[in-house]
Protein backbone atom coordinates (compact mmCIF):
# COMPACT_ATOMS: atom_id res chain seq x y z
CA UNK A 1 0.00 0.00 0.00
CA UNK A 2 1.35 3.43 -0.94
CA UNK A 3 1.31 6.21 1.63
CA UNK A 4 -0.07 9.66 0.93
CA UNK A 5 0.74 12.83 2.85
CA UNK A 6 -1.24 15.67 1.27
CA UNK A 7 -2.83 18.66 2.98
CA UNK A 8 -5.04 21.28 1.32
CA UNK A 9 -6.37 24.15 3.41
CA UNK A 10 -8.17 27.39 2.64
CA UNK A 11 -8.21 30.03 5.32
CA UNK A 12 -6.92 33.43 6.42
CA UNK A 13 -3.55 34.54 7.75
CA UNK A 14 -3.56 35.02 11.52
CA UNK A 15 -0.56 37.36 11.46
CA UNK A 16 1.60 39.24 8.98
CA UNK A 17 4.17 36.89 7.42
CA UNK A 18 7.84 37.62 8.14
CA UNK A 19 10.65 36.55 5.86
CA UNK A 20 13.64 34.85 7.51
CA UNK A 21 16.99 34.07 5.96
CA UNK A 22 18.76 31.02 7.37
CA UNK A 23 22.54 30.79 7.76
CA UNK A 24 22.60 28.74 4.55
CA UNK A 25 20.96 31.61 2.65
CA UNK A 26 17.67 29.74 2.28
CA UNK A 27 14.59 31.88 2.84
CA UNK A 28 11.46 30.83 4.68
CA UNK A 29 8.37 32.29 6.27
CA UNK A 30 6.37 30.77 9.09
CA UNK A 31 2.72 31.72 8.82
CA UNK A 32 -0.43 30.91 10.73
CA UNK A 33 -3.63 30.04 8.91
CA UNK A 34 -7.06 30.07 10.54
CA UNK A 35 -9.58 27.70 8.99
CA UNK A 36 -13.17 28.21 10.14
CA UNK A 37 -16.01 25.76 9.71
CA UNK A 38 -19.53 25.73 11.06
CA UNK A 39 -22.13 23.22 12.16
CA UNK A 40 -25.56 23.20 13.77
CA UNK A 41 -25.74 22.11 17.39
CA UNK A 42 -28.58 20.05 18.88
CA UNK A 43 -30.64 23.25 19.36
CA UNK A 44 -30.30 24.12 15.68
CA UNK A 45 -28.00 27.08 16.32
CA UNK A 46 -25.15 27.72 13.92
CA UNK A 47 -21.82 27.32 15.73
CA UNK A 48 -18.50 28.39 14.19
CA UNK A 49 -15.17 26.97 15.24
CA UNK A 50 -11.67 27.81 14.06
CA UNK A 51 -8.61 25.64 13.69
CA UNK A 52 -5.23 27.39 13.75
CA UNK A 53 -2.57 25.74 11.61
CA UNK A 54 1.17 26.52 11.48
CA UNK A 55 2.61 26.55 7.96
CA UNK A 56 6.19 26.98 6.75
CA UNK A 57 6.78 28.35 3.24
CA UNK A 58 10.18 28.10 1.55
CA UNK A 59 12.30 29.91 -1.05
CA UNK A 60 10.62 32.13 -3.67
CA UNK A 61 7.12 31.32 -2.41
CA UNK A 62 8.14 32.64 1.01
CA UNK A 63 9.25 35.91 -0.60
CA UNK A 64 6.03 36.41 -2.57
CA UNK A 65 3.90 35.42 0.42
CA UNK A 66 5.58 38.10 2.52
CA UNK A 67 5.40 40.64 -0.29
CA UNK A 68 1.71 40.31 -1.18
CA UNK A 69 -0.15 38.97 1.86
CA UNK A 70 -0.99 40.54 5.20
CA UNK A 71 -2.88 39.56 8.32
CA UNK A 72 -6.39 38.47 7.34
CA UNK A 73 -5.53 37.71 3.70
CA UNK A 74 -7.32 34.65 2.29
CA UNK A 75 -5.14 31.93 0.79
CA UNK A 76 -5.02 28.30 -0.25
CA UNK A 77 -2.11 26.14 0.89
CA UNK A 78 -1.18 22.76 -0.56
CA UNK A 79 1.53 20.82 1.19
CA UNK A 80 2.43 17.95 3.44
CA UNK A 81 2.13 17.41 7.16
CA UNK A 82 5.50 17.39 8.93
CA UNK A 83 6.47 16.47 12.47
CA UNK A 84 9.11 18.63 14.14
CA UNK A 85 10.78 17.74 17.43
CA UNK A 86 13.47 19.59 19.36
CA UNK A 87 14.89 20.07 22.80
CA UNK A 88 14.81 23.44 24.57
CA UNK A 89 17.81 24.99 26.30
CA UNK A 90 16.28 23.77 29.58
CA UNK A 91 16.35 20.19 28.28
CA UNK A 92 12.58 19.88 27.69
CA UNK A 93 11.48 17.87 24.68
CA UNK A 94 9.03 19.65 22.40
CA UNK A 95 7.23 18.64 19.23
CA UNK A 96 4.62 19.93 16.84
CA UNK A 97 2.83 19.16 13.63
CA UNK A 98 2.81 21.76 10.88
CA UNK A 99 2.24 22.00 7.15
CA UNK A 100 5.22 22.41 4.83
CA UNK A 101 3.81 24.33 1.88
CA UNK A 102 4.43 23.07 -1.63
CA UNK A 103 2.10 25.64 -3.21
CA UNK A 104 0.55 28.86 -1.93
CA UNK A 105 -2.33 30.37 -3.91
CA UNK A 106 -3.42 33.90 -3.10
CA UNK A 107 -7.19 34.34 -2.95
CA UNK A 108 -9.09 37.59 -3.04
CA UNK A 109 -12.18 38.70 -1.18
CA UNK A 110 -15.30 39.64 -3.06
CA UNK A 111 -16.51 43.13 -2.25
CA UNK A 112 -18.68 43.06 0.84
CA UNK A 113 -20.91 45.93 -0.25
CA UNK A 114 -24.26 44.79 1.11
CA UNK A 115 -26.08 47.66 -0.59
CA UNK A 116 -25.40 46.22 -4.01
CA UNK A 117 -28.04 43.95 -5.40
CA UNK A 118 -27.48 41.62 -8.26
CA UNK A 119 -30.20 40.54 -10.64
CA UNK A 120 -30.38 38.27 -13.61
CA UNK A 121 -30.01 39.96 -16.98
CA UNK A 122 -33.29 40.93 -18.59
CA UNK A 123 -34.50 39.16 -21.70
CA UNK A 124 -36.42 41.16 -24.25
CA UNK A 125 -39.35 39.75 -26.18
CA UNK A 126 -38.96 39.46 -29.95
CA UNK A 127 -40.48 42.37 -31.77
CA UNK A 128 -43.74 41.90 -33.67
CA UNK A 129 -42.40 43.50 -36.85
CA UNK A 130 -39.92 40.68 -37.42
CA UNK A 131 -40.55 38.90 -40.71
CA UNK A 132 -40.59 35.15 -40.55
CA UNK A 133 -38.43 33.49 -43.21
CA UNK A 134 -40.15 31.92 -46.15
CA UNK A 135 -40.62 28.17 -46.02
CA UNK A 136 -37.40 26.38 -46.76
CA UNK A 137 -37.79 24.20 -49.80
CA UNK A 138 -37.37 20.49 -49.19
CA UNK A 139 -35.73 18.03 -51.48
CA UNK A 140 -37.86 14.98 -51.79
CA UNK A 141 -39.67 12.90 -49.24
CA UNK A 142 -38.09 12.80 -45.73
CA UNK A 143 -38.95 9.09 -45.56
CA UNK A 144 -36.45 8.45 -48.36
CA UNK A 145 -33.42 9.28 -46.21
CA UNK A 146 -30.57 6.78 -46.66
CA UNK A 147 -30.20 6.06 -42.94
Amino acid sequence: MADLNKVIIIGRLTRAPELRVLSTGTKNAEIGVAVTDSYRNKDGELVERSCFIDVVVWARQAETTCQYLKKGSPLLVEGRLTYDSWETDAGEKRSRLRVTAERVQFLYDRPRDESRTYSAPSVSKPSDDFEQPADIPTQGDPDDLPF
